[in-house]
């Protein structure tokens, strides 16, 4: 009879039920990223207490604000940006027809013009991740 040497460490998940595993991990590498500037910034400027971050993120960037305000939270503890507020300014996609040049707000899932039916053929905004800006003491 086979014996079954190794197992992982979860029990097996399909891949549905990793996503939110999976974005979690997206969103924290970013949260670092960021913490990172505000860290930097602060020693730049002499604070040692940062009470408020805000961040621009386009519908675009595959980024989900929950998650990386989670995140934030979690990798800013003992840091001078522990316990700061974390504002999300959420940036609609817009994007031009190449057919009309309309400019138009489109969801995920249809980049068709609303006025003649054309596809959209550049990018206008949602697509940011940018920190506004930083408030501290």
């Amino acid at each position: 009879m086979a014996r079954r040497l190794w197992q992982p460490a979860w029990p097996h998940r399909e891949p549905r039920e990793l996503l939110p595993i999976i974005t979690i991990m997206h969103e924290l590498s970013i949260a670092q990223s960021l913490l990172k500037i505000v860290q930097d910034e602060s020693k730049k400027h002499g604070v040692t207490r940062v009470t408020r971050v805000c961040v621009r993120i386009g519908t675009l960037s595959a980024i989900v604000p929950e998650a990386l305000s989670f995140s934030f939270e979690v990798i800013s503890k003992s840091t001078v940006a522990e316990g700061a507020a974390f504002d999300i300014e959420v940036v609609p996609a817009r994007v031009r027809c190449a057919n009309c040049n309309t400019d138009f707000e489109v969801d995920s899932s249809s980049f068709l013009c609303p006025k003649c039916e054309g596809f959209a053929s550049e990018i206008i905004s949602g697509k940011e991740l940018e920190i506004t800006h930083i408030e501290a003491e």
